[in-house]
């Protein structure tokens, strides 16, 4: 006795869907996509970031500062006046080998350079090269040329950094 196989209808519907499919039925039309393979189209470019320049300069940061930080801002004149006292051993701020200036992101024992960023809501920033704001960026809080205050974007670094504060050294200190 031969076995004997059986289709059920569905499955002769099924491949008869397929064939024609398959077959290059011009009753129906496939929407087009564009093609960024090989076919000489590119994609889009994104969307560029709005680079707003810093007010500041990197000349206008280089340099020798007492170096100190503060939680609470009855604390700060105090702060002041302890960070003058650190120009003994001042936290410098040299020109980077970019353009940018060194100075040390949250947790680092090493120098980074860093780029003066500004923001269309006007906040300035120091941080590396990206947008403004980002975590590892520091807000310039104040800068009058002689006291630097900066505090960092990212809230957990901010609680343990505080508010740091930079005045510029003398001369002869």
């Amino acid at each position: 006795m031969a076995a004997q196989r059986c289709l059920s209808p569905f499955t002769g519907v099924m491949v008869l869907a397929v064939a024609l499919a398959l077959g290059g039925c011009t009753g129906v039309s496939m929407p087009s996509f564009p093609s960024f393979g090989g076919g000489g189209e590119q994609p889009p470019p994104p969307p560029a970031a709005e680079t707003v320049p810093s007010r500041y300069t990197p000349e206008e940061l280089v340099g020798r500062w007492g170096f100190t930080s503060y939680h609470r801002d009855q604390d700060r004149t105090r702060t002041e006046a302890a960070a003058r006292g650190q120009c003994k051993n001042p936290y410098v701020i040299a020109r980077g080998p970019n353009g940018g200036i060194m100075m040390h992101l949250a947790d680092q024992r090493q120098p980074t350079e860093l780029r003066l960023k500004g923001s269309a809501s006007g906040k300035q920033y120091i941080g590396p090269v990206g947008d403004s704001g980002m975590a590892e960026d520091r807000e310039i809080v104040s800068f009058d040329g002689r006291i630097l205050i900066t505090r960092f974007v990212d809230p957990d670094a901010g609680n343990r950094y505080g508010n740091m504060i930079y005045v510029r050294c003398t001369a002869r200190a």
